[in-house]
């Protein structure tokens, strides 16, 4: 290298960054990142993939920065070649993407599976026991269970204590579990 190579500044930067001095990485994105990043967004869709295939591709130069050699090309043509590589790699995930997507979306819909007639007499025994039970208790417990809310929530909306909520959960849960062992070992036996 002559005397006028090694005083260009691009030069003095590929070689520190060649050799993994200290800030280096950070001075390369610095000078070169725009054109990387401008060379992502033209072959990609949206800004958010330009972006990391910019990220990506200086992660790889810097993983393989040993492998750069300045006898073969400059430091900016370096990483726009493997812009480049990551362009097409994303391009192609993006493509696979969509090919999954179009046949799940050919696929038919799943029909409906009626329930079979144990699960609606199940529905039966629950629905007839919840008819039994105290209205504040019932409440409860639809509003914990079909309406999905916790039993904060539920406290809330009933107006009733927490300590409360839980007790009528809990006593209402004991007595429907007892009545579908009950149904449960007389059906079965």
């Amino acid at each position: 290298m002559s005397a006028a190579e090694s005083a260009h500044p691009d030069v003095e930067l590929a070689e520190a960054f060649r050799c993994g001095g200290p800030d280096s990485l950070r001075r390369v994105y610095d000078r070169y990142g725009p054109a990387v990043l401008h060379l992502a967004a033209r072959g990609l869709a949206t800004r958010a993939d330009a972006e990391d295939v910019t990220q990506a591709t200086f992660v790889a130069a810097w993983q393989g920065r040993e492998t750069f050699d300045p006898e073969r090309g400059s430091l900016l043509g370096w990483l726009l070649a493997i812009a480049r590589r990551k362009v097409i790699d994303r391009i192609r995930v993006a493509s696979r993407e969509h090919r999954v997507a179009d046949r799940l979306r050919s696929l038919p819909e799943p029909t409906p599976v009626e329930p079979g007639p144990e699960r609606v007499l199940d529905r039966l025994v629950v629905a007839d026991e919840l008819g039994r039970l105290p209205a504040e208790q019932r409440r409860v417990l639809e509003l914990a269970f079909y309406d999905d809310l916790t039993h904060q929530q539920v406290a809330a909306v009933t107006g009733l204590p927490l300590g409360t909520v839980k007790s009528h959960l809990r006593r209402g849960m004991l007595r429907l579990r007892k009545r579908l062992e009950v149904d449960g070992v007389a059906s079965g036996s």
